[in-house]
Protein backbone atom coordinates (compact mmCIF):
# COMPACT_ATOMS: atom_id res chain seq x y z
CA UNK A 1 0.00 0.00 0.00
CA UNK A 2 1.34 3.42 -1.10
CA UNK A 3 0.04 5.58 1.52
CA UNK A 4 1.88 9.04 0.34
CA UNK A 5 -0.50 11.90 -0.25
CA UNK A 6 -1.00 12.58 -4.37
CA UNK A 7 -0.42 15.85 -5.53
CA UNK A 8 -4.05 16.40 -5.49
CA UNK A 9 -4.38 16.15 -2.43
CA UNK A 10 -1.61 18.21 -1.16
CA UNK A 11 -2.79 21.00 -3.00
CA UNK A 12 -6.27 20.48 -1.75
CA UNK A 13 -5.12 20.84 1.56
CA UNK A 14 -3.14 23.64 0.54
CA UNK A 15 -6.03 25.62 -0.91
CA UNK A 16 -8.07 25.23 1.89
CA UNK A 17 -6.07 25.78 4.42
CA UNK A 18 -4.84 28.72 2.74
CA UNK A 19 -8.62 29.88 2.09
CA UNK A 20 -9.38 29.37 5.59
CA UNK A 21 -6.87 31.35 6.91
CA UNK A 22 -8.36 34.33 5.36
CA UNK A 23 -11.83 34.15 5.61
CA UNK A 24 -11.90 31.47 9.22
CA UNK A 25 -9.54 33.28 12.38
CA UNK A 26 -11.08 33.29 15.57
CA UNK A 27 -13.18 36.65 15.30
CA UNK A 28 -14.71 34.98 12.19
CA UNK A 29 -15.17 32.10 13.93
CA UNK A 30 -17.00 33.91 16.50
CA UNK A 31 -18.98 36.01 14.54
CA UNK A 32 -20.27 33.46 11.72
CA UNK A 33 -21.82 31.19 15.06
CA UNK A 34 -23.73 34.59 16.07
CA UNK A 35 -25.33 34.04 12.82
CA UNK A 36 -29.04 32.51 12.64
CA UNK A 37 -27.75 29.42 10.55
CA UNK A 38 -24.64 29.65 12.88
CA UNK A 39 -22.29 29.24 10.15
CA UNK A 40 -20.63 31.87 7.03
CA UNK A 41 -22.94 31.21 3.80
CA UNK A 42 -20.38 32.95 1.97
CA UNK A 43 -17.48 31.17 2.65
CA UNK A 44 -19.71 27.85 2.72
CA UNK A 45 -20.58 28.81 -0.99
CA UNK A 46 -16.86 29.74 -1.61
CA UNK A 47 -15.67 26.00 -0.40
CA UNK A 48 -18.49 24.18 -2.51
CA UNK A 49 -17.59 26.41 -5.49
CA UNK A 50 -14.15 26.45 -5.89
CA UNK A 51 -12.93 23.10 -3.93
CA UNK A 52 -16.43 21.03 -4.28
CA UNK A 53 -16.34 20.57 -0.92
CA UNK A 54 -19.60 18.93 0.00
CA UNK A 55 -19.51 16.24 -2.96
CA UNK A 56 -15.84 15.37 -2.23
CA UNK A 57 -17.26 11.85 -1.83
CA UNK A 58 -20.33 11.81 -3.30
CA UNK A 59 -19.98 10.38 -7.13
CA UNK A 60 -19.08 11.76 -10.21
CA UNK A 61 -22.31 10.71 -11.75
CA UNK A 62 -24.83 12.88 -8.81
CA UNK A 63 -22.51 16.16 -9.42
CA UNK A 64 -19.68 15.00 -6.83
CA UNK A 65 -15.60 14.59 -7.21
CA UNK A 66 -16.25 10.94 -7.24
CA UNK A 67 -13.12 10.85 -4.69
CA UNK A 68 -12.49 8.39 -1.86
CA UNK A 69 -13.28 9.04 2.21
CA UNK A 70 -9.82 9.09 2.96
CA UNK A 71 -9.58 12.68 0.95
CA UNK A 72 -12.88 14.17 3.08
CA UNK A 73 -11.19 13.13 5.57
CA UNK A 74 -8.53 14.88 5.12
CA UNK A 75 -10.23 17.99 4.18
CA UNK A 76 -11.93 17.78 7.36
CA UNK A 77 -8.30 17.88 9.45
CA UNK A 78 -7.92 20.92 8.22
CA UNK A 79 -11.73 22.74 8.72
CA UNK A 80 -10.41 20.93 12.12
CA UNK A 81 -7.45 23.12 12.79
CA UNK A 82 -9.51 26.24 11.73
CA UNK A 83 -12.66 25.04 13.93
CA UNK A 84 -14.87 26.24 10.53
CA UNK A 85 -18.55 26.16 11.71
CA UNK A 86 -19.81 24.52 8.43
CA UNK A 87 -22.75 21.91 7.81
CA UNK A 88 -19.82 19.97 6.24
CA UNK A 89 -20.20 17.09 8.98
CA UNK A 90 -23.85 16.66 8.99
CA UNK A 91 -24.11 16.84 5.13
CA UNK A 92 -21.55 15.03 3.98
CA UNK A 93 -20.70 12.87 6.65
CA UNK A 94 -23.74 11.60 7.79
CA UNK A 95 -26.31 12.76 5.55
CA UNK A 96 -25.51 11.86 2.03
CA UNK A 97 -24.17 8.60 2.25
CA UNK A 98 -27.33 7.59 3.94
CA UNK A 99 -29.27 8.84 0.99
CA UNK A 100 -26.65 7.05 -1.18
CA UNK A 101 -27.27 3.89 0.51
CA UNK A 102 -30.80 3.62 0.96
CA UNK A 103 -32.07 6.30 -1.30
CA UNK A 104 -33.93 5.07 -4.55
CA UNK A 105 -32.33 6.05 -8.07
CA UNK A 106 -35.01 9.14 -8.49
CA UNK A 107 -34.09 10.23 -4.29
CA UNK A 108 -30.17 9.90 -5.58
CA UNK A 109 -30.59 11.86 -9.07
CA UNK A 110 -32.70 14.87 -7.07
CA UNK A 111 -30.71 15.01 -3.43
CA UNK A 112 -27.10 14.30 -4.19
CA UNK A 113 -26.28 17.08 -6.76
CA UNK A 114 -27.84 19.94 -5.15
CA UNK A 115 -25.67 18.67 -2.03
CA UNK A 116 -22.68 18.65 -3.75
CA UNK A 117 -23.08 21.92 -5.32
CA UNK A 118 -23.71 22.94 -1.99
CA UNK A 119 -27.12 24.87 -2.49
CA UNK A 120 -28.57 22.00 -0.02
CA UNK A 121 -27.68 20.91 3.46
CA UNK A 122 -29.23 17.98 4.91
CA UNK A 123 -29.12 16.95 8.61
CA UNK A 124 -29.49 13.64 10.56
CA UNK A 125 -32.21 13.17 13.12
CA UNK A 126 -32.45 10.36 16.12
CA UNK A 127 -34.34 10.59 18.87
CA UNK A 128 -32.68 11.92 22.07
CA UNK A 129 -29.01 11.50 22.48
CA UNK A 130 -29.05 8.22 20.77
CA UNK A 131 -26.86 9.60 17.98
CA UNK A 132 -23.28 7.60 18.98
CA UNK A 133 -25.82 4.47 18.91
CA UNK A 134 -27.20 4.75 16.02
CA UNK A 135 -23.98 4.97 14.14
CA UNK A 136 -22.97 1.92 16.08
CA UNK A 137 -20.21 3.96 17.56
CA UNK A 138 -20.77 3.03 21.45
CA UNK A 139 -23.35 0.25 21.16
CA UNK A 140 -24.89 -2.11 18.77
CA UNK A 141 -28.15 0.22 17.16
CA UNK A 142 -30.28 -2.96 17.57
CA UNK A 143 -33.49 -1.90 15.85
CA UNK A 144 -35.84 -0.23 17.79
CA UNK A 145 -33.83 0.46 20.99
CA UNK A 146 -31.82 3.13 20.30
CA UNK A 147 -35.06 5.20 18.93
CA UNK A 148 -37.61 4.49 21.49
CA UNK A 149 -38.37 1.23 20.86
CA UNK A 150 -41.93 1.70 19.39
CA UNK A 151 -42.85 2.64 22.50
CA UNK A 152 -43.62 6.42 23.84
CA UNK A 153 -41.24 9.14 23.18
CA UNK A 154 -38.99 9.18 19.72
CA UNK A 155 -40.48 9.54 16.56
CA UNK A 156 -43.70 7.73 15.08
CA UNK A 157 -45.03 7.48 11.96
CA UNK A 158 -48.40 6.98 10.63
CA UNK A 159 -49.52 5.88 7.25
CA UNK A 160 -52.04 8.71 5.49
CA UNK A 161 -53.95 9.15 2.55
CA UNK A 162 -51.15 11.52 1.15
CA UNK A 163 -48.30 9.71 2.50
CA UNK A 164 -46.51 8.78 6.09
CA UNK A 165 -47.06 11.33 8.97
CA UNK A 166 -44.36 11.96 11.70
CA UNK A 167 -44.77 12.83 15.15
CA UNK A 168 -42.48 13.37 17.52
CA UNK A 169 -39.31 15.30 18.70
CA UNK A 170 -35.88 15.59 18.00
CA UNK A 171 -33.81 17.23 20.81
CA UNK A 172 -30.25 17.29 19.53
CA UNK A 173 -29.92 17.32 15.83
CA UNK A 174 -26.70 18.58 14.47
CA UNK A 175 -27.53 21.77 12.17
CA UNK A 176 -31.10 20.59 12.38
CA UNK A 177 -32.11 24.08 12.97
CA UNK A 178 -31.24 25.27 9.24
CA UNK A 179 -30.65 22.26 6.95
CA UNK A 180 -32.91 22.11 3.74
CA UNK A 181 -33.56 18.26 4.35
CA UNK A 182 -34.05 16.23 7.21
CA UNK A 183 -33.19 12.66 7.28
CA UNK A 184 -35.41 12.04 10.42
CA UNK A 185 -35.20 8.00 11.96
CA UNK A 186 -38.76 7.30 13.20
CA UNK A 187 -40.65 3.82 14.40
CA UNK A 188 -43.24 2.83 11.73
CA UNK A 189 -45.68 -0.75 11.82
CA UNK A 190 -46.57 -0.14 15.83
CA UNK A 191 -45.61 -1.81 18.47
CA UNK A 192 -45.30 -5.63 17.09
CA UNK A 193 -44.05 -4.82 14.07
CA UNK A 194 -41.73 -2.22 14.64
CA UNK A 195 -39.21 -0.62 12.18
CA UNK A 196 -37.43 1.58 12.26
CA UNK A 197 -36.68 3.39 8.78
CA UNK A 198 -35.93 6.85 7.60
CA UNK A 199 -37.61 9.82 6.34
CA UNK A 200 -37.12 12.87 4.31
CA UNK A 201 -38.89 15.89 5.73
CA UNK A 202 -37.43 19.34 3.70
CA UNK A 203 -37.47 22.44 5.51
CA UNK A 204 -40.89 23.69 4.57
CA UNK A 205 -42.86 21.09 5.66
CA UNK A 206 -46.05 22.16 7.62
CA UNK A 207 -46.17 20.88 10.95
CA UNK A 208 -42.27 20.98 11.14
CA UNK A 209 -41.00 23.45 13.93
CA UNK A 210 -37.49 23.79 14.80
CA UNK A 211 -35.56 26.17 17.36
CA UNK A 212 -31.64 26.49 17.55
CA UNK A 213 -30.49 25.04 20.80
CA UNK A 214 -27.50 26.65 22.98
CA UNK A 215 -24.58 24.44 23.25
CA UNK A 216 -21.24 24.29 24.76
CA UNK A 217 -19.99 24.26 21.65
CA UNK A 218 -21.27 26.84 19.76
CA UNK A 219 -19.39 25.80 16.45
CA UNK A 220 -21.33 22.85 16.43
CA UNK A 221 -24.55 23.97 16.13
CA UNK A 222 -27.85 22.10 16.99
CA UNK A 223 -31.31 22.48 16.88
CA UNK A 224 -34.50 20.99 18.26
CA UNK A 225 -36.64 19.70 15.75
CA UNK A 226 -40.81 18.95 16.86
CA UNK A 227 -42.86 17.10 14.36
CA UNK A 228 -46.66 17.79 14.54
CA UNK A 229 -48.17 15.72 11.57
CA UNK A 230 -45.57 16.21 9.03
CA UNK A 231 -45.67 14.61 5.70
CA UNK A 232 -42.75 13.32 5.41
CA UNK A 233 -41.09 10.85 2.26
CA UNK A 234 -39.94 7.34 2.72
CA UNK A 235 -36.14 6.96 1.96
CA UNK A 236 -35.61 4.10 -0.35
CA UNK A 237 -38.31 1.61 -0.81
CA UNK A 238 -38.12 0.34 2.81
CA UNK A 239 -36.66 -2.84 2.23
CA UNK A 240 -32.60 -1.45 3.16
CA UNK A 241 -31.03 -2.26 6.16
CA UNK A 242 -31.55 0.61 7.73
CA UNK A 243 -29.07 -0.26 10.95
CA UNK A 244 -27.10 -1.65 8.85
CA UNK A 245 -26.78 1.35 6.78
CA UNK A 246 -26.63 3.73 9.50
CA UNK A 247 -23.21 1.56 10.86
CA UNK A 248 -21.69 1.68 7.78
CA UNK A 249 -22.09 5.13 7.77
CA UNK A 250 -20.77 6.05 11.22
CA UNK A 251 -17.33 3.71 10.69
CA UNK A 252 -16.92 6.45 8.19
CA UNK A 253 -17.82 9.49 9.29
CA UNK A 254 -15.77 8.48 12.95
CA UNK A 255 -13.22 8.74 10.24
CA UNK A 256 -13.56 12.16 9.35
CA UNK A 257 -14.07 13.57 12.88
CA UNK A 258 -11.22 11.75 14.06
CA UNK A 259 -9.20 13.91 11.59
CA UNK A 260 -11.35 16.91 11.97
CA UNK A 261 -10.06 16.62 16.14
CA UNK A 262 -6.58 15.49 15.16
CA UNK A 263 -6.40 19.24 12.99
CA UNK A 264 -7.84 20.22 16.00
CA UNK A 265 -5.19 19.53 18.26
CA UNK A 266 -2.61 19.89 16.25
CA UNK A 267 -3.58 24.05 15.74
CA UNK A 268 -4.12 23.99 19.54
CA UNK A 269 -0.58 22.40 20.36
CA UNK A 270 0.87 25.37 17.88
CA UNK A 271 -1.01 27.85 19.49
CA UNK A 272 0.53 26.89 22.75
CA UNK A 273 3.74 26.42 21.46
CA UNK A 274 3.83 30.42 19.70
CA UNK A 275 3.02 31.40 23.13
CA UNK A 276 6.14 29.78 25.28
CA UNK A 277 7.98 31.07 22.70
CA UNK A 278 7.25 34.95 23.52
CA UNK A 279 6.16 34.20 27.30
CA UNK A 280 8.54 35.48 29.59
CA UNK A 281 9.31 34.80 33.16
CA UNK A 282 12.92 34.96 35.42
CA UNK A 283 14.46 36.92 32.23
CA UNK A 284 13.67 33.98 30.01
CA UNK A 285 11.33 32.50 27.78
CA UNK A 286 8.79 29.86 29.66
CA UNK A 287 9.59 27.28 26.98
CA UNK A 288 12.89 26.81 27.24
CA UNK A 289 12.04 25.32 30.90
CA UNK A 290 12.50 21.61 31.16
CA UNK A 291 8.72 20.80 32.27
CA UNK A 292 7.43 22.83 29.76
CA UNK A 293 9.57 20.98 27.13
CA UNK A 294 8.43 17.85 28.42
CA UNK A 295 5.15 18.52 28.17
CA UNK A 296 4.94 19.86 25.06
CA UNK A 297 6.73 16.62 23.72
CA UNK A 298 4.25 14.07 25.20
CA UNK A 299 1.37 16.43 23.76
CA UNK A 300 2.87 16.18 20.24
CA UNK A 301 3.82 12.46 20.27
CA UNK A 302 -0.15 12.00 21.51
CA UNK A 303 -1.06 13.86 18.53
CA UNK A 304 1.01 12.24 16.26
CA UNK A 305 -0.09 9.00 17.05
CA UNK A 306 -3.66 10.26 16.48
CA UNK A 307 -2.77 10.98 13.30
CA UNK A 308 -1.50 7.86 12.18
CA UNK A 309 -4.73 6.49 13.76
CA UNK A 310 -6.63 8.70 11.63
CA UNK A 311 -5.04 8.01 8.71
CA UNK A 312 -4.95 4.36 9.01
CA UNK A 313 -8.85 4.67 9.63
CA UNK A 314 -9.95 6.62 6.34
CA UNK A 315 -8.05 3.68 4.42
CA UNK A 316 -9.94 1.07 6.52
CA UNK A 317 -12.81 2.21 8.01
CA UNK A 318 -13.45 -0.56 10.32
CA UNK A 319 -10.55 1.21 12.50
CA UNK A 320 -13.15 3.96 12.80
CA UNK A 321 -14.04 3.63 16.56
CA UNK A 322 -11.08 3.17 17.83
CA UNK A 323 -9.02 6.06 15.64
CA UNK A 324 -12.10 8.52 16.83
CA UNK A 325 -11.32 7.45 20.72
CA UNK A 326 -7.91 8.39 20.24
CA UNK A 327 -8.65 11.88 18.42
CA UNK A 328 -10.81 12.87 21.12
CA UNK A 329 -8.76 11.92 23.53
CA UNK A 330 -5.53 13.91 21.85
CA UNK A 331 -7.81 16.61 21.48
CA UNK A 332 -9.22 16.82 25.09
CA UNK A 333 -5.79 16.70 26.76
CA UNK A 334 -3.76 18.69 24.40
CA UNK A 335 -6.75 21.59 24.67
CA UNK A 336 -6.54 20.94 28.49
CA UNK A 337 -2.68 21.81 28.83
CA UNK A 338 -3.16 24.69 26.60
CA UNK A 339 -5.02 26.67 28.74
CA UNK A 340 -2.63 25.72 31.54
CA UNK A 341 0.15 26.48 29.40
CA UNK A 342 -1.35 29.58 28.63
CA UNK A 343 -1.31 30.75 32.69
CA UNK A 344 -4.10 33.24 33.83
CA UNK A 345 -5.02 34.70 30.21
CA UNK A 346 -5.65 31.17 29.02
CA UNK A 347 -8.50 30.85 31.83
CA UNK A 348 -10.18 33.36 30.68
CA UNK A 349 -13.10 31.80 29.00
CA UNK A 350 -13.01 34.78 26.34
CA UNK A 351 -9.61 33.53 25.25
CA UNK A 352 -9.08 31.11 21.93
CA UNK A 353 -8.10 28.29 24.06
CA UNK A 354 -11.14 27.89 25.05
CA UNK A 355 -12.85 27.09 21.53
CA UNK A 356 -10.62 24.04 21.18
CA UNK A 357 -11.63 23.22 24.65
CA UNK A 358 -15.36 23.41 24.03
CA UNK A 359 -15.02 21.52 21.08
CA UNK A 360 -12.99 18.36 22.59
CA UNK A 361 -15.83 18.59 25.41
CA UNK A 362 -18.99 18.76 22.76
CA UNK A 363 -17.40 16.10 20.46
CA UNK A 364 -16.94 13.45 23.41
CA UNK A 365 -20.40 14.21 24.64
CA UNK A 366 -22.01 13.91 21.03
CA UNK A 367 -20.09 10.95 19.63
CA UNK A 368 -18.30 9.18 22.89
CA UNK A 369 -17.46 8.75 25.44
CA UNK A 370 -13.51 7.83 24.99
CA UNK A 371 -14.06 4.47 27.34
CA UNK A 372 -17.31 3.46 25.38
CA UNK A 373 -15.73 4.09 21.87
CA UNK A 374 -12.85 1.76 22.88
CA UNK A 375 -15.16 -0.91 24.87
CA UNK A 376 -17.46 -1.19 21.64
CA UNK A 377 -14.40 -1.82 19.39
CA UNK A 378 -13.48 -4.17 21.78
CA UNK A 379 -16.86 -6.11 21.86
CA UNK A 380 -16.50 -6.10 18.26
CA UNK A 381 -13.06 -7.86 18.36
CA UNK A 382 -13.97 -10.32 20.36
CA UNK A 383 -11.67 -9.28 23.27
CA UNK A 384 -15.19 -9.50 25.80
CA UNK A 385 -17.57 -12.34 25.72
CA UNK A 386 -20.64 -11.05 23.71
CA UNK A 387 -23.07 -13.13 26.16
CA UNK A 388 -21.91 -11.91 29.34
CA UNK A 389 -24.94 -10.72 32.03
CA UNK A 390 -25.82 -7.32 32.64
CA UNK A 391 -23.33 -7.36 35.42
CA UNK A 392 -20.55 -8.37 33.22
CA UNK A 393 -21.20 -5.76 30.65
CA UNK A 394 -20.86 -3.03 33.28
CA UNK A 395 -17.65 -5.07 34.33
CA UNK A 396 -16.50 -5.28 30.88
CA UNK A 397 -17.26 -1.09 29.86
CA UNK A 398 -15.09 -0.34 32.83
CA UNK A 399 -12.03 -2.76 32.35
CA UNK A 400 -12.46 -1.36 28.46
CA UNK A 401 -11.85 1.69 29.92
CA UNK A 402 -8.57 0.48 31.48
CA UNK A 403 -7.20 -1.88 29.05
CA UNK A 404 -8.65 -0.44 25.72
CA UNK A 405 -7.05 2.93 26.81
CA UNK A 406 -3.76 0.64 26.79
CA UNK A 407 -4.16 -1.61 23.73
CA UNK A 408 -7.06 0.41 21.27
CA UNK A 409 -4.68 2.94 21.67
CA UNK A 410 -1.22 1.48 20.85
CA UNK A 411 -2.97 -1.10 18.32
CA UNK A 412 -4.63 2.36 16.33
CA UNK A 413 -0.91 4.27 16.46
CA UNK A 414 1.27 1.25 16.24
CA UNK A 415 -0.39 -0.50 13.18
CA UNK A 416 -1.13 3.02 11.45
CA UNK A 417 1.65 4.15 9.62
CA UNK A 418 1.73 8.21 9.72
CA UNK A 419 1.91 9.20 5.76
CA UNK A 420 2.76 12.40 6.45
CA UNK A 421 6.45 11.48 8.44
CA UNK A 422 8.17 12.29 5.33
CA UNK A 423 6.18 13.89 3.20
CA UNK A 424 4.67 16.87 5.05
CA UNK A 425 5.68 19.13 7.53
CA UNK A 426 3.68 21.00 9.92
CA UNK A 427 3.84 23.97 12.28
CA UNK A 428 3.99 21.70 15.78
CA UNK A 429 6.92 19.52 14.31
CA UNK A 430 9.22 22.74 14.35
CA UNK A 431 8.20 22.95 18.27
CA UNK A 432 12.19 23.57 19.44
CA UNK A 433 11.76 26.60 21.96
Amino acid sequence: MDAAFTAEQHEMRRTLREILGKRCGPDEVRAAVRTAAGHDHELWRQLARQLGLPGIAIAEEYGGVGCAPADLALACEETGRALLPSPLLATAALAAPLIAALGTEAQRAALLPPIAAGALTAALAVPGTALATALALTGDNVPGEWAGGGRAGGVQATSGEGGPRLYGEVSQVLDGHSAGLLLVAAHTGGFARSRTLLFLVREDAPGLVRARQSTLDETRPQGRIQLRDVPAELLGDGQGDVPAALAATGRAAAGVLAAEAVGAAEQALARTVDHVRQREQFGRAIGSFQAVKHRLADLYVQVQAARSAAYYAAWDPEQGGLALAQALEALRITSGEAIQLHGGIGFTWEHDAHLYFKRAAADELLFGPVHRLRAHAARRAGLFDPSASATGSATGSASASATGSATGSASASATAVPPTTATESTSTERMAV
